[in-house]
């Protein structure tokens, strides 16, 4: 269970993290947000319905909780419960970008990470 939570980690780190980098690159250089299967990366969400324009920092932001939950999932898969701590940790500033930036799949996969994690907290070391 805590290696599917560290996996589901490592899905929102690399496949939110990664396309964050070119939409970065984009911010700087003042080009549009890049749209990704048909859909804008990080863009036309609650953020800018609400005046908060998808910037160079705030995206960078987004890739740092990404970083980081990159390594709190790379902790939980060597059994360590600061990986689960940071996992849980991490999850209210996530769900401030996921919501932000209309993300649907990541809260879903947060709501099971979590639950595995709950589920095998006593096998942490």
């Amino acid at each position: 269970m805590i290696r599917a939570a560290a996996v589901l980690l490592w899905i929102h780190a690399f496949g939110l993290g990664g396309p964050c980098i070119p939409a970065i690159r984009n911010a700087l250089s003042g080009g549009p947000i890049p749209y990704f299967l048909g859909f804008p990366a990080y863009g036309n969400g609650p953020f800018e319905r609400h005046g908060i324009h998808s910037t160079a920092p705030l995206l960078a932001g987004f890739l740092g909780v990404c970083v980081l939950e990159g390594i709190a999932g790379w902790l939980l898969w060597n059994g360590e419960k600061s990986g689960a701590f940071l996992a849980l940790a991490l999850l209210p500033f996530g769900a401030v970008y996921w919501w932000g930036f209309a993300l649907p799949i990541p809260p879903v996969l947060a709501i099971v990470r979590t639950i595995l994690i709950g589920l095998a907290w006593n096998r942490l070391a």
